[in-house]
């Protein structure tokens, strides 16, 4: 179990992990941040879980995080300035600082674009951010971290739409979820003044799942196949089609997996 005494002795953390709000079980660390940001909690309140019985995914998908096995955590972030666009970048804080903190342990992680964080191409780690807006500048962002420690914590093949896997499977070993955590809130307070950065932008696609390979994006209404050359200025991705035009996709509800080219059903258009 993580030890709350220890938590709160070693935040915050360039500014985050302070007041920290600890609960064995809950819906959603999220929903809970989001709350608690509506009634005025300060920039770097912390949400932290040892369950999630409602944990949020992308697309209102519900994400697994079983009791003591994994890393479920909120950031409540109030930075001045940010425009809509900026969400892209506030998602890849969230995945470069949980890349990084695996980075640590000895073994590398990359960014499938726009929210994940992959493992010898199996999901380990997820981002999900949730704003509110005040006209077009953002009034709070809600930046949760979802990661699969423990065996335990890998959801069932059944519950998942690409393989996952933990931390502890990767590295051989029983990793110490505390420092884990308390790296990966250090990586967003040292990327959260650099939104926006070229700094930022270059340390992701450092870090992309898939570059310089064939993948097939999902939109809303059709689909886009390209060579993936990597993310431009707020998050978008940018496609290179068999015309040689540079296609770029927003940020946005969109799905991307890698594609065979080899296939006779994958088409460049």
């Amino acid at each position: 179990m993580l030890d709350v005494e220890r938590l709160q002795s070693d935040l915050p953390s360039h500014g985050l992990g302070e007041p920290l709000h600890f609960f064995q079980s809950i819906g959603s660390t999220n929903d809970h941040a989001m709350s608690l940001a509506r009634d005025g909690a300060p920039h770097g309140t912390l949400v932290v879980a040892e369950e999630q019985t409602e944990g949020k995914g992308r697309f209102g998908r519900k994400w697994f995080t079983p009791p003591n096995s994994a890393l479920a955590f909120s950031l409540l972030l109030r930075p001045e300035g940010i425009p809509i666009e900026a969400m892209g970048d506030l998602t890849a804080l969230g995945a470069l600082a949980v890349a990084e903190a695996i980075e640590g342990l000895g073994i590398e992680g990359q960014i499938k674009w726009p929210n994940d964080v992959m493992l010898i191409g199996q999901k380990v780690a997820g981002v999900l951010v949730e704003g509110s807006w005040i006209g077009d500048q953002l009034e709070h962002a809600i930046l949760g971290i979802g990661i699969n420690v423990r065996p335990e914590s890998v959801p069932p093949k059944e519950e998942i739409d690409i393989p996952a896997t933990c931390i502890d499977t990767a590295v051989g070993g029983r990793v110490d979820r505390h420092d884990l955590m308390l790296k990966v809130i250090e990586g967003a307070g040292k990327w959260l003044p650099q939104l926006g950065s070229p700094a930022l932008i270059n340390a992701w696609n450092q870090r992309l799942a898939y570059r310089d390979q064939a993948v097939i994006v999902k939109l809303s209404k059709h689909e886009i196949v390209g060579k993936l050359l990597g993310v431009g200025v707020g998050g978008r991705l940018q496609l290179m089609l068999n015309t040689g035009e540079i296609f770029e996709v927003a940020f946005g509800d969109v799905h991307l997996r890698p594609v065979d080219m080899k296939s006779k059903s994958a088409k460049l258009v």
